[in-house]
């Protein structure tokens, strides 16, 4: 406070030139200008009006009075208080003037006091600057806090470049919910570093040409052993020791040849471009030829690319048919329960009613049920962006928690995937021996499910040979309960193609649609007599091809032992549960688009399960054709039919 008025300054400073204070409060040399010192008395004043007395000067054992700062409005009216000094420079000085009594007041209470600016000046354009002018002044005292930019203005170029990845040590990232302490997993990640190290030390021991960019800085080998055990602790935290170490084990196991293929794709992906749609759609796609007969396709499919389902069990696959015993306490159970159920849209709790209720006719409560028929994904990003990235719904692109669903429908819904409690409905059955089934035939086949009271049912099954993909079967399924949701936008059936469906025929096929018409297809009793078809075309040697197999063969109750699953053919990179969708696969490695649920007028069609029973079937078809060519180059070959090893003689 005495700082700030200056109230000491008029005493000489004890320390003299010695004082190194900061903004000391005693008077110093050169401080005369700024704190004027108190004037001796002054002569006595020529007769005139009386003086106000001065109150600024003041008794030091009295109380010191607030003075006036220059935040105060000033009053012409106060004659404590001088009028504030003007800016302009001062006249010379007249020796005649009486002699004024000195101002002991800070400085800070007689400087005028800054107007606000209102009146800035414009910053120059580039029209001005080109043409060497001054910048105006703001007219009419308009503030210019608002400029626009002239129309010639050139921006600045935007910087699209990536930032700089920043620098890390081998040190574990934060986790929010970590699946180790952090000494396991440093401990891991040192090994895995190790791992990198070595190999990325043979590849430069041979590197040459375009391949010496496969090798990798000190910082690129801690970033590749960061992101790699990141990534096994975020997305399988449950088993993440168990996938990191089987990671490490691999690497150790790894020679210099795959390291180099690995470290290729990796590359090239790094350099490609993102794109929304990578397919080129001015060339039809090409046939698949694999240079083989159809039984040569067939013995190669059940010899090298047959899918064993035994250990398949937790991912839905039904390898075995329930005992009656645990049929019994799966109804037991359903009893229990009363009809009480999960929806299987928005998971809200509801009760079903088989037969409907009698009070109103209804089949399900809980009124309308509202959600997102799309899954969810993330938006995809560069590799070097590193933000946080929100899931999205694939039917409206809304983020994950924004609403609770953009489409409604008139009930809540509801399936099961317990084999149990699917036996409690109608029995799996194994598929039984059939000779009239020709040994080189394989079967595509596909199932469409709706929601009936019972759950989710059969309404739609589809089989086609393999290769040719002529059609086997295909026809519509009565379920076995009341239909609450046929599911059309997945299904493709939809209430028209029931109310228009044919008597099914053994002998007799359907006719063809005509232009512009829909299919129609034949229905069956009931999805007992759908799979009693589908065993007249195979036997337990017969390949059955599908997508998704265990959701099909549940669907149909069949317990079949030759597989050949283009889920399991082509992994996704996170390994099961999760999967590539059909759609995916198609247009990545054939180019083709399938699933198309609107048509070229904007109407809903739905999927059609004969379209994906043939494109499982091709993709399996690609497989074989690159499973013969790596056999070629690992020395097979084909003589009269017939696949002989390396080394062996016909």
């Amino acid at each position: 406070m005495s700082q700030s008025l200056g109230l000491l300054k008029h005493i000489p400073c004890p320390k003299g030139d010695d004082c190194t204070a900061f903004r000391c409060l005693f008077r110093h040399k050169g401080d005369e200008e700024a704190w004027p010192l108190p004037s001796s008395p002054q002569p006595a004043q020529q007769p005139g009006p009386p003086q106000p007395p001065n109150t600024e000067v003041q008794d030091q054992e009295q109380p010191r009075k607030r003075q006036r700062t220059a935040d105060d409005a000033y009053d012409p009216a106060s004659p404590a208080l001088p009028k504030p000094r003007e800016t302009v420079a001062p006249a010379a000085e007249d020796v005649t003037a009486p002699a004024r009594r000195a101002d002991t007041r800070p400085a800070t209470i007689s400087r005028p006091v800054s107007p606000p600016p209102l009146k800035r000046k414009a910053p120059p354009t580039v029209n001005d600057a080109e043409q060497g002018k001054q910048p105006s002044s703001a007219q009419n005292g308009s503030s210019n806090l608002i400029v626009k930019e002239p129309a010639l203005a050139k921006k600045p170029a935007v910087n699209t470049q990536p930032s700089a990845r920043k620098k890390e040590g081998l040190n574990p990232r934060m986790l929010k919910s970590s699946p180790a302490s952090h000494e396991t997993r440093h401990k891991i990640l040192k090994a895995l570093h190790a791992e990198y190290v070595r190999l990325n030390k043979e590849v430069e021991k041979t590197a040459k040409g375009d391949d010496q960019a496969l090798v990798l800085s000190p910082q690129e080998l801690i970033w590749l052993a960061l992101d790699e055990e990141e990534k096994h602790a975020r997305d399988k935290p449950a088993i993440y020791s168990n996938t990191i170490k089987h990671r490490i084990v691999a690497y150790k196991r790894m020679n210099v040849e795959t390291w180099i293929k690995e470290r290729r794709a990796a590359l090239q992906l790094a350099t490609k471009p993102i794109k929304a749609n990578t397919l080129d759609t001015s060339k039809p796609p090409e046939p698949i030829s694999t240079g083989l007969t159809v039984e040569e396709e067939v013995y190669l499919l059940k010899s090298r690319l047959q899918t064993p389902i035994t250990n398949l069990a937790q991912y839905g696959y039904v390898p075995t048919i329930p005992t009656d015993e645990e049929i019994r306490k799966a109804k037991e159970a359903d009893e229990m329960t009363k009809g009480w159920e999960v929806c299987d849209r928005c998971k809200s709790r509801f009760q079903v009613f088989p037969g409907r209720r009698e009070e109103d006719g209804r089949l399900a409560s809980g009124g309308a049920c509202t959600h997102h028929p799309g899954r969810t994904y993330y938006p995809q990003r560069q590799a070097s962006d590193r933000s946080g990235q929100e899931r999205r719904y694939k039917c409206c692109g809304q983020a994950v928690g924004d609403s609770t669903g953009c489409v409604t429908t008139d009930m809540h819904v509801w399936k099961t995937s317990s084999k149990n409690r699917l036996g409690s409905l109608w029995n799996f059955a194994e598929t039984p021996a059939n000779p009239n089934v020709p040994k080189d035939r394989a079967v595509c086949f596909d199932c469409e499910m709706g929601y009936t009271v019972n759950g989710f049912e059969l309404i739609r099954l589809t089989a086609t040979s393999w290769p040719d993909g002529e059609e086997l079967l295909d026809v519509l399924v009565q379920p076995t309960g009341e239909i609450m949701d046929l599911n059309s936008r997945y299904s493709g059936v939809w209430p028209e193609d029931i109310v228009n469906a044919l008597p099914f025929s053994a002998t007799e096929k359907p006719p063809p649609p005509k232009e512009g018409e829909r299919k129609r297809l034949p229905m069956v009793s009931s999805p007992i007599v759908a799979r009693d078809l589908l065993f007249s075309l195979i036997s337990p040697e017969t390949p059955l091809i599908g997508h998704g197999l265990e959701n099909d063969l549940n669907s149909v109750r069949v317990v079949h032992p030759t597989l050949v699953d283009s889920i399991l053919l082509y992994p996704h990179s996170r390994g099961l549960p999760m999967r590539n969708g059909l759609k995916h696969l198609m247009q990545l490695h054939l180019g083709r688009t399938i699933q198309a649920e609107e048509t070229t007028n904007g109407e809903m069609q739905g999927h059609d399960s004969a379209e994906d029973a043939r494109a499982a079937g091709e993709l399996v078809r690609l497989k074989v054709k690159k499973e013969w060519e790596q056999m070629k180059k690992d020395g097979w070959t084909l003589v009269e039919g017939k696949f002989l090893a390396p080394g062996t003689r016909p």
